[in-house]
């Protein structure tokens, strides 16, 4: 969806979302036998702030009649559709007609 074509809420929660995910990977410490910089709260008030996001983002998308049941697609997977090139298409259709 063209971001011009969002609500400036929708934009905002989005910038948020991702900003708060950039800092949780920033801190998050490459060692893993380092500690954690952040305290237990801090740490579950950040997933509250993605759990409230999250919440608000799908009250959004059903007031815009959205599906919110989209799973993610990874580049890995196989594309549910296929590319047919047109000019192929007319190629074969002026074939059958002959």
């Amino acid at each position: 969806m063209p971001e011009q074509t969002l609500s400036q809420e929708r934009r905002i929660l989005m910038v948020m979302r991702k900003t708060l995910a950039s800092i949780v990977r920033d801190l998050t410490p490459k060692d893993p036998y380092q500690p954690y910089p952040l305290s237990t709260a801090t740490v579950e008030d950040m997933k509250a702030c993605f759990d409230l996001i999250a919440a608000r983002e799908r009250e959004l998308a059903v007031q815009e009649g959205l599906t919110t049941q989209e799973l993610p697609r990874f580049t890995d997977d196989p594309p549910t559709a296929q590319v047919i090139s047109v000019a192929q298409l007319k190629a074969n259709l002026k074939r059958v007609s002959e």
